[in-house]
């Protein structure tokens, strides 16, 4: 028995509750992650696993042993990249989650840069607006908005994710500029579904009582590209994340609305397992996005400047 194949295949069932999962994570198959764990269970004399038809849980034994075995695969992991990052260069497939309205124009710019200077890294990018646990669904990193829904994942902000209300201009000549927030719900209002505090918007203004309003909108989308281009049409009032509307803002296809009131800024992060904490492919991932994101993100700047964002 390879002990070290059985650990990694024992934490990786552990952390999935699957051993088809763990198998496409670990490149073999099925059975191979079962013959490892039953060589592991004859190994200490106990099961691992509460097994049945639907479901993969941890035994009593698993439990207490996952939390040893985590830590050791971990450590001898990371000792492995730390010495092919002595001997070369970090190396080795990283499997990345990101949200769109990163991924498209400022992630594609950045990684450009990234594999010039680590061209031994594979990355692996998914894009899209799911949340994830990185642990489950097998990815060395996600960069998304929301905490960490788990004690077991590591955080690192990146920069704030500012956003405003805005509309083109034909519309607004249409049907007017709204003055205060409660005016929104007499236009035809596009939101983004997939911000964490769903239809209740709070909008500050100075020292004045927060404004608190529900509001459904009457065009959702996960998609804040979508929304975009959907107001750029003359259509809607549309509340976008400054990194996908200051282009259009600056030039002018887009107007600023409500700019004395302020929403509420969410983190942009780097989410990644406690597992991968001295994982060196991720750490040089980002350390690199956070160098290159250092200070206020290059889209707010102007919008700074111009007093549309705080």
């Amino acid at each position: 028995m390879d002990r070290f194949l059985s650990l990694e295949a024992f934490v990786r069932v552990a952390e999935t509750s699957s051993f088809a999962e763990a198998a496409r994570q670990l490149g073999v198959t099925n059975s191979v992650v079962t013959n490892r764990i039953q060589q592991l269970e004859k190994f200490i004399d106990a099961p691992l696993f509460h097994r049945s038809t639907r479901h993969v849980r941890l035994s009593e034994v698993g439990e207490a042993y996952y939390k040893e075995c985590a830590d050791a695969v971990a450590r001898l992991n990371s000792l492995t990249d730390q010495m092919c990052d002595v001997r070369a260069t970090p190396s080795g497939k990283l499997r990345i989650q990101v949200l769109p309205g990163f991924a498209i124009k400022h992630l594609a710019r950045l990684l450009a840069g990234f594999t010039d200077r680590y061209p031994s890294i594979q990355l692996d990018i998914i894009v899209n607006d799911r949340v994830v646990d990185p642990i489950e669904e097998g990815f060395d990193v996600a960069f998304q908005i929301f905490p960490p829904i788990s004690e077991s994942l590591i955080e690192k902000r990146l920069f704030p994710v500012r956003r405003l209300f805005c509309a083109a201009p034909a519309y607004l000549e249409r049907h007017g500029t709204p003055q205060k927030p409660v005016e929104l719900l007499s236009h035809t209002v596009a939101l983004y579904s997939g911000y964490p505090s769903r239809n209740r918007w709070a909008f500050q203004r100075g020292d004045e009582p927060t404004v608190e309003i529900e509001m459904p909108g009457q065009v959702r989308s996960n998609s804040v590209h979508m929304l975009r281009d959907y107001a750029l049409g003359g259509s809607c009032v549309v509340c976008l994340p400054t990194l996908v509307a200051s282009e259009a803002l600056l030039d002018g296809s887009l107007a600023p609305v409500l700019t004395d009131y302020t929403l509420a800024s969410y983190t942009f992060a780097a989410v990644y397992p406690a597992t991968q904490r001295q994982a060196v492919k991720v750490r040089v991932l980002v350390e690199y996005l956070s160098a290159a994101l250092a200070g206020e993100p290059a889209w707010d700047v102007p919008l700074l400047e111009r007093g549309w964002v705080r």
